[in-house]
């Protein structure tokens, strides 16, 4: 039986978790089989219904789920008023821009589109054998309600699900599944549902990303989103300040620009979808969330929150202490008391509340994660603050105490997790980018392990939350770019984990399941022992391009593992930027890659010391001589700074390989900080973005 650190988040989904994926080989459900069950056999297969689907919602998940039906021969119908815009044909470029002309013509024609009045379906649906109907109509309950039923009463049976931003199924009398913006690429759904179900499954199956929250009113992430956006105005009701403003000082404090958010979302809808969310609400919850006139103004007459071609003068408008301070409160104040009554609620796996803050919200880090970072009790002080400014929002719904269990494991890891059967650990990670925190928690992760006895680990992306493992978080490079010592304890602390995985167990093997592996977290993988991969993900060292020198030891424990001809290739790989399928990558990167299955099986097999017949690559313990110091044929340098990058890389290459491993972290990591601190790195996009973020 495993033992796990905290509840793994597939768990949630009815799905297992990921110790019983490797050990048995296989995913826990596929999308074939998935696609039987909901839309029936490929003899007498059903369709899905999407209704409202020309609205920026229904065509955006017309795009989403008919790309990922199109294998298995689901037809999608579109269905919507007669006269409604043309949305769904609004997103062919894109389709054509992401799968090429070919694949979004097919899309395209297995889209069937119909009209309908409202009152009565089509007599030409009941030929597509509707199984399953997304509701994506308007925000509007009674609406909704008549939806249903003329649904039901035409195809008993059919299995619905409604888009609804707001609306609990205890109300709607169906499932939820609340897609994230943007809705053509975001793979976020917040579902709502008894039990997890088939379509739930097949969502997860199909690459997206379920993620089951309570059924309360606007869920998680609305209650993020239109909560910040009811922070910020009640902040320019309290100031006058304009709202261009206002957002600069959010996304400097948390990430996201709530306001410039729904003008580009289309500020009519986003507004009152906003308004309705928080109105309902307030009427369950009190003051807390009650809509500005501001809001409810922007709501009556649709217009954008910023006026076209609006003039923002470039003046150096900066806070003081004070104003700083009272910002915080009146937009930190609100928020965590929301948390608060989110947490009362149990509203959702804590992992899956702070992703969705991420992902959807666009919240820098999650908020528990900046919630944890701060201690359990100056949150409290935070909102106590905010009482004084709005003492309306004090009352029942403020739960200081949901703040308590803060030392807990499922607080502690919102981002790795780990299992083990006693002999075989398994380590997740649910981020796709790396940070401190993320940092921090590996290193609780290994420990607990260690504690435990197990000395052979798998280390790979959750199967669930990470879709991808994309490298850094950038944005914990910003303290760096002014101060090198900054950068130290990033290149010296993130590679002094990354060789725990080298050093602390007998076996350790990377394993690569998602789409790409690329930065920061391919340099960690790489310093297990083995490294197994989908055949079809793809590798790469994209920090000449930021420009930055990778600080996890890039430039010179891969080449440590392999021979000439493989070091020619990393080199390309660093000095270029450019991405390599894994199993193009086999014997000098990769140990193994192969299909799902296959690498399932090997990398159980060689944790669990079955006969896996793969020599180990040893890291060659002295200084390399031969290591080619340029990458022929490469091209010129697109423009100085990716030239300045590529003789920084090229240089710390020579001199982390040129001395011995036990001496290349510090010299490695020195001149990856010295790197961040240039004024190359500083006017590249990293320092653009610092500077466009940070610099208010």
């Amino acid at each position: 039986m495993a033992t796990y650190l905290r509840e793994p988040t597939l768990k949630t989904l009815g799905l297992g978790s990921v110790i019983d994926i490797f050990a048995g080989g296989r995913l826990p459900a596929t999308a074939g089989e998935l696609v039987d069950r909901v839309f029936g056999p490929a003899g007498d297969r059903g369709s899905l219904v999407i209704s409202g689907a020309n609205g920026i919602v229904g065509a955006g998940k017309t795009m989403q789920l008919g790309s990922r039906l199109l294998p298995y021969g689901v037809r999608i119908v579109g269905l919507d008023f007669p006269g409604a815009p043309d949305g769904i044909g609004g997103q062919y470029a894109g389709l054509v821009g992401s799968f090429g002309k070919k694949t979004a013509d097919a899309v395209m024609g297995g889209i069937v589109r119909m009209n309908y009045d409202g009152r009565s379906l089509p007599t030409e649906l009941s030929g597509f054998k509707p199984r399953f109907l997304l509701e994506a109509i308007p925000e509007i309950l009674d609406v909704k309600l008549a939806h249903y039923k003329v649904f039901r009463e035409a195809f008993p049976g059919i299995e619905i699900r409604s888009v609804t931003s707001g609306f609990p199924a205890s109300e709607l009398g169906v499932g939820i599944a609340h897609p994230a913006f943007p809705h053509q690429i975001n793979k976020v759904f917040e579902v709502v549902e008894p039990e997890p179900s088939d379509i739930t499954r097949l969502l997860w199956a199909l690459g997206l990303i379920p993620a089951p929250v309570g059924d309360n009113w606007s869920f998680v992430l609305d209650v993020l989103f239109c909560g910040i956006t009811l922070a910020a105005t009640r902040y320019q009701e309290a100031t006058n300040m304009p709202v261009w403003k206002i957002d600069k000082f959010v996304r400097k404090l948390l990430g996201p620009n709530p306001l410039r958010a729904h003008d580009a979302i289309g500020a009519k809808g986003a507004t009152f979808l906003t308004w309705s969310c928080l109105h309902h609400l307030a009427k369950t919850y009190g003051e807390l969330f009650e809509p500005t006139p501001e809001i409810t103004a922007h709501k009556d007459h649709g217009q954008n929150w910023y006026p076209m071609n609006h003039f923002r003068p470039l003046v150096n408008w900066s806070m003081t202490d004070a104003e700083a301070d009272e910002f915080s409160a009146w937009i930190l104040g609100p928020m965590f008391q929301m948390t608060s009554l989110m947490l009362h609620e149990n509203r959702a796996h804590l992992s899956h509340m702070n992703t969705i803050g991420e992902l959807c919200a666009q919240f820098r880090k999650g908020i528990l994660a900046f919630v944890r970072n701060m201690g359990p009790d100056e949150p409290v002080k935070v909102v106590e603050a905010y009482h004084r400014l709005h003492p309306q929002a004090a009352g029942p719904s403020w739960h200081p105490e949901a703040f308590a269990a803060m030392e807990g494991p499922e607080w502690q890891q919102l981002y790795v997790n780990a299992e083990h059967d006693g002999t075989v650990g398994v380590i997740t990670i649910g981020r796709e980018s790396y940070c401190w925190e993320v940092d921090a928690e590996l290193n609780r992760a290994i420990d607990w392990l260690k504690a435990a006895g197990i000395e052979r680990v798998i280390v790979t992306g959750d199967f669930h939350l990470a879709t991808q493992m994309v490298g850094a978080d950038t944005s914990d490079f910003y303290d760096a770019l002014g101060d090198v010592e900054k950068g130290r304890a990033i290149t010296h602390g993130w590679t002094a984990t990354a060789r725990r995985l080298n050093d602390d167990f007998a076996v350790s093997v990377g394993f690569i399941n998602g789409k790409r592996c690329l930065g920061g977290f391919l340099e960690l993988l790489t310093h297990c022992h083995y490294l197994v991969s989908v055949d079809d993900a793809g590798l790469g060292w994209p920090e000449v391009t930021l420009p930055v020198v990778p600080g996890m030891e890039a430039c010179h424990w891969p080449l440590r593992r392999t021979d000439g001809e493989g070091r020619a290739k990393l080199i390309r790989m660093l000095l270029g930027g450019r991405f390599v399928k894994a199993s193009d990558a086999k014997g000098w990167l990769v140990d193994f890659a192969g299909p799902m299955d296959d690498a399932l099986k090997t990398a159980w097999l060689i944790a669990s010391g079955g006969d896996h017949g793969l020599k180990k690559r040893p890291v060659k313990e002295g200084a390399l001589t031969g290591v080619p110091t340029d990458a022929p044929g490469l091209g010129d340098a697109s423009s100085p700074s990716n030239a300045a990058a590529r003789e920084a890389i090229m240089a710390t290459v020579r001199k982390s390989c040129g001395v011995s491993v036990s001496e290349a972290l510090a010299v490695q990591a020195d001149m990856a900080a010295d790197f961040l601190a240039s004024k190359t790195c500083n006017k590249g996009a990293v320092g653009m973005e610092y500077t466009k973020t940070m610099k208010v």
